[in-house]
């Protein structure tokens, strides 16, 4: 048995193209590993089968935005496009945790969508629903304020104590703004009693004031 039974997203895969995928080795990597930079070429096709990796882009100014996560059962855009359009990646990817992972290398990609219907229909079906969300991020950036932005990613993403391990530039990236804006946003909501903010941690007094401000129309 090999590590395409790892992956539930790959179950739906006929008995041939599970073999050869099953020929591949899983390779470990450490938290903070960076697996791509802008401008690297896209050798293959990445599938995660345990952690978390974020990928980011940042502008001119050094102002970096998270774009999008990718855990088990996730794709990663950047790949699927550099291998279909044959563009290097324009942005950075990084293990938030420690992960493993598996690389389809590129004529294996190839090979597989001509020969497999249902590794191809994988492939697409991964790739429209991450480009729904690329949609929704971008009309959240275009439209949004980023106040409800931040008050709705603290509620996503606050533990069960309602306490997130995170520094400012952190919530800055995950947002799309600057260390500073959010800054001064958690300094107005801490004196309005809505947080409590410590070195990178930030505490939700408030969850009623954060999700009003996160459901304010765009």
């Amino acid at each position: 048995m090999g590590w395409v039974s790892q992956a539930p997203d790959l179950a739906g895969l006929d008995a041939e193209t599970t073999s050869r995928l099953n020929t591949l080795t899983p390779m470990d990597v450490p938290k903070g590993a960076i697996l791509f930079s802008p401008g690297d070429s896209v050798k293959g096709y990445v599938v995660v089968l345990s952690g978390k990796v974020n990928v980011s882009l940042t502008g001119s100014t050094g102002r970096e935005m998270l774009l999008y996560a990718v855990v088990p059962g996730q794709s990663c855009i950047q790949s699927t496009l550099g291998l279909l359009g044959g563009d290097d990646y324009t942005a950075e990817a990084v293990a938030e945790s420690d992960s493993r992972l598996v690389l389809l290398p590129r004529a294996m990609f190839m090979d597989l969508l001509d020969s497999s219907q249902t590794f191809r229909a994988l492939v697409f079906t991964a790739f429209a629903g991450r480009m729904q969300t690329m949609m929704q991020l971008l009309e959240k950036v275009a439209f949004q304020r980023v106040e409800c932005r931040l008050a709705a990613y603290l509620l996503a993403q606050a533990g069960p104590d309602d306490t997130l391990d995170v520094t400012q530039q952190d919530l800055a990236t995950a947002v799309g703004s600057a260390r500073e804006v959010i800054s001064r946003r958690l300094d107005a909501w801490s004196r309005r009693g809505w947080v409590k903010t410590g070195r990178g941690t930030v505490k939700i007094v408030d969850k009623d004031a954060l999700k009003t401000l996160a459901d304010e129309p765009m």
